[in-house]
């Protein structure tokens, strides 16, 4: 029996409470509830429900926009009100292992020893995660963890363990649904990472390859994509800073950046990020709109 709405209520205020970092209240609470959550919960509801096929939702932002919280949201709204099982998984837990990108960082660039753009994730084990989840006669599939703390996988012990056939995946990540740019948009250096470190292009030319083959492949497995805009790029870097805030209050490592290593580690993925960002129409089918505070100021569909 599907609960009732204050249950959903009384459960999100919950979730939000755990989300918090000290200091730093979550804004407008019921008002995101009502304005973003359950109308996203219904639309997402929608496309399942015209032929009630495994649906593959992509889910797309800069880094700190808030897609893990939304996913753990959307999560027992859907349950809940709709009896529909979500798996969620990001793109962020198929980023190669350290060996492998060491491997790459000799044989193509040193840059490529740091995760995040395209060229260091696993997609053949995305493409075949896909294919298990959708099969008919299903088993248990599993899915890859990565600890940040530690920049590897953790062990296959704590992967996720998906058990039951999802009705929706929705697959998280920055760069999910992101195209390739022209050639002659590569020339120019956007920051000192790659003005010192890619004067040849070489790294630039291979992660913008990557997304015009390997990635354009496995992002047109989506079935819609929702993307989160930030109003501009000084945001992420603020929402970065909040991330690595609640990652020393939540991990037990206590393995965290500092300001300077932040502002350089989104350098990485700057390029793409302003890219998707100037292009959010061209790809996305629903699109978010966020102030500085995090707040959905519109959803405009497209």
């Amino acid at each position: 029996m599907v609960k009732t709405i204050p249950m959903i209520k009384s459960d999100y205020l919950k979730f939000l409470k755990k989300q918090e970092v000290v200091g730093k209240p979550i804004v407008d609470k019921i008002g995101k509830l009502n304005n973003f959550y359950l109308p996203l919960s219904e639309w997402l509801y929608s496309i399942y429900k015209k032929d009630k096929k495994i649906k593959i939702i992509g889910l797309s932002g800069g880094q700190g926009a808030g897609k893990s919280t939304i996913t753990g949201i959307l999560k027992f709204i859907l349950k809940r009100k709709y009896g529909l099982n979500l798996c969620v998984f990001s793109i962020d837990d198929f980023y190669k292992t350290k060996a492998e990108r060491k491997k790459m960082s000799k044989k193509i660039h040193p840059l490529f020893l740091t995760r995040g753009v395209p060229g260091t994730h696993d997609i053949n084990l995305i493409n075949k995660t896909f294919k298990k989840l959708k099969k008919q006669k299903f088993r248990t599939v599993s899915i890859p963890k990565f600890d940040k703390s530690i920049d590897d996988r953790f062990k296959k012990n704590k992967w996720q363990k998906i058990k039951k056939p999802p009705n929706l995946v929705i697959f998280e990540g920055w760069c999910v649904g992101a195209r390739h740019q022209k050639n002659g948009e590569l020339k120019k250096p956007l920051n000192s990472i790659e003005r010192k470190h890619d004067a040849d292009l070489i790294w630039r030319r291979t992660v913008n390859n990557s997304l015009k083959n390997q990635y354009k492949k496995l992002f047109n497995k989506i079935d819609r994509l929702v993307y989160l805009k930030a109003p501009d790029f000084s945001n992420i870097f603020k929402w970065r800073m909040l991330q690595e805030q609640k990652m020393k209050l939540t991990s037990k490592s206590k393995k965290t950046m500092s300001k300077p290593q932040i502002r350089e580690f989104i350098m990485y993925y700057e390029r793409i990020t302003k890219h998707m960002m100037k292009n959010f129409s061209k790809i996305s089918d629903l699109t978010v709109f966020l102030d500085k505070s995090h707040r959905s100021k519109k959803i405009k569909f497209y």
